[in-house]
C-alpha cells in the first residue's frame, strides 16, 4: 500500500485543497447514496415486523471530531435495552443481534445511514471510527493516543475497519489506534482512494461485524 504524500508533510496550499477535495467528494458521494438509503429504510422497515422487531433506526452518542460528542444514525440491529450494560472491554452481545440485523451488519448495510451525519459535517466517509461516546471517554484513560485519533472528522469506514476488521475490547482497540494514528500521518488522495476500494471490497465479500 503507498499513500503518497503525506498530508501532514504538505504545504498549507495542497493541505487546504486535500481538504476540500475530502469534503467535496464526501458529500457528493452522500448525496448520490440518499435515493440507496431511502429504498433500503422502505425495505428494511417492511421487513422488521418479521425479522428485526423494533424502531427502524437506532441512534447512539459517538466521540467525535475534538473528542465532542455526537449523534450517529444506522439501521437497528439488535434487540433493544433500557440501558448500555455492556462495559468498554466486553465482548459485542451476539446473542442481541436479531436475524435481519446479522445481514445487515455483515453487509455493513446498517452504517449506511450514517451519510446523514456525513451530510450534517459530523462525519466523513472515510476517517477513524467513532465508538459510543461513555466508551471513549474510558478509552481516553486508558489508551496513549486515542485522544489524537481525534483531530479529524470520524469516518463511516476507515483503515482499522479495512486492515484489522471489527473491533472490540481494550486490546484491539490499541491497535485500533495505532491504525488511525497512522492514517492520519499520512492522509493523501492515494490512501483515501485505497481505503474506499478496501471498504467496497469487504462489503462485497460481506466481511462486516
Amino acid at each position: 500500500m503507498s499513500a503518497g504524500s503525506s498530508y501532514r508533510n504538505a504545504s498549507p496550499g495542497r493541505a487546504r485543497a486535500f481538504r476540500i477535495a475530502k469534503r467535496s467528494f464526501d458529500i457528493f458521494m452522500s448525496l448520490l447514496l440518499l435515493p440507496v438509503l431511502a429504498v433500503l429504510a422502505v425495505l428494511i422497515l417492511v421487513l422488521n415486523p418479521f425479522y428485526n422487531t423494533g424502531a427502524l433506526f437506532f441512534v447512539q452518542p459517538r466521540m467525535g471530531r475534538d473528542c465532542k460528542p455526537f449523534r450517529a444514525i444506522k439501521f437497528r440491529t439488535m434487540r433493544a435495552v433500557p440501558t448500555v450494560v455492556r462495559g468498554a472491554d466486553s465482548p459485542l452481545e451476539l446473542d442481541r443481534i436479531t436475524t435481519l440485523g446479522r445481514f445487515l451488519r455483515k453487509s455493513r448495510i446498517d452504517e449506511l445511514p450514517q451519510i446523514l451525519n456525513v451530510l450534517c459535517g459530523q462525519m466523513s466517509l472515510i476517517g477513524p471510527r467513532p465508538d459510543y461516546f461513555d466508551h471513549a471517554v474510558e478509552y481516553l484513560e486508558k489508551i496513549p493516543g486515542y485522544r489524537e485519533r481525534h483531530a479529524v472528522r470520524p469516518g463511516i469506514s476507515g483503515l482499522a475497519q479495512t486492515e484489522l476488521g471489527y473491533i472490540e475490547g481494550m486490546d484491539a482497540t490499541r491497535r485500533k489506534v495505532k491504525a488511525d494514528l497512522y492514517y492520519i500521518s499520512h492522509m493523501s488522495f492515494a490512501l483515501e482512494m485505497w481505503i474506499f476500494w478496501r471498504t467496497l471490497s469487504v462489503v462485497a465479500k460481506r466481511g462486516g461485524a
